[in-house]
């Protein structure tokens, strides 16, 4: 897989891309871990779904192995767009962005509102390249916690689960300081509660 450093990237870009540089499941091989994918694969909607689907139960058991209550079954939660997606800050790859009950106004959300406390977002990822590599990347997960909680990242936590279920960082557990830029990169967004949302032509209704 072709890749390279993304030196003209936002410095918030620059440092998720640090944190993909994990996501694959040999984790023993830091040294050679990649950044963004240079070269991710122009699909349809429905060639992205498609491979989506393919990957659907790989993926599932791959994060469940993490063994944590807060995204089980989670791709039974509501799904906010329409296909998966390519997220730059998430180093070219295609996400899905799902949101438990909790999240209700998740894909309403209005400058200065806020989500409920237990609202869980999820992002989980998948790579496919020009060269025909596909696999599961990453779960991004956002908690919503009570108030006061942690003042530092807006009562938000930040959760990084690798595909084989292996957590890579916790911003209220180990290694926090690995997923610490988190919430750097959603300051952008603080005025809608510290969460981007899924792209305008991607977007569908729950």
């Amino acid at each position: 897989m072709i890749i390279n450093f993304k030196q003209n990237f936002q410095k918030t870009t620059i440092a998720f891309a640090l944190l993909l540089a994990f996501t694959s499941t040999a984790m023993a091989d830091e040294q050679d871990a990649h950044l963004a994918i240079e070269n991710p694969a122009e699909l349809s909607k429905e060639e992205a779904e498609a491979f989506y689907r393919s990957l659907t139960r790989r993926m599932a058991r791959g994060y469940a192995a993490a063994r944590m209550d807060l995204i089980r079954n989670y791709q039974n939660w509501p799904l906010f767009n329409d296909a998966p997606y390519i997220s730059a800050t998430h180093g070219q790859r295609y996400v899905n962005s799902y949101a438990n009950r909790m999240a209700h106004n998740y894909g309403t959300l209005l400058e200065g509102e806020a989500l409920p406390m237990g609202s869980v977002l999820a992002k989980d990822s998948m790579t496919v390249t020009d060269e025909g590599n596909v696999h599961p990347g990453a779960m991004f997960v956002m908690e919503k916690l009570p108030e006061s909680t942690s003042p530092d990242t807006a009562d938000w936590r930040y959760i990084m689960v690798l595909p084989d279920g292996s957590v890579f960082g916790d911003t209220t557990g180990d290694r926090s300081a690995a997923v610490a830029y988190c919430h750097d990169c959603h300051e952008q967004v603080a005025d809608r509660d510290y969460t981007f949302f899924v792209p305008e032509e991607y977007r569908v209704d729950n």
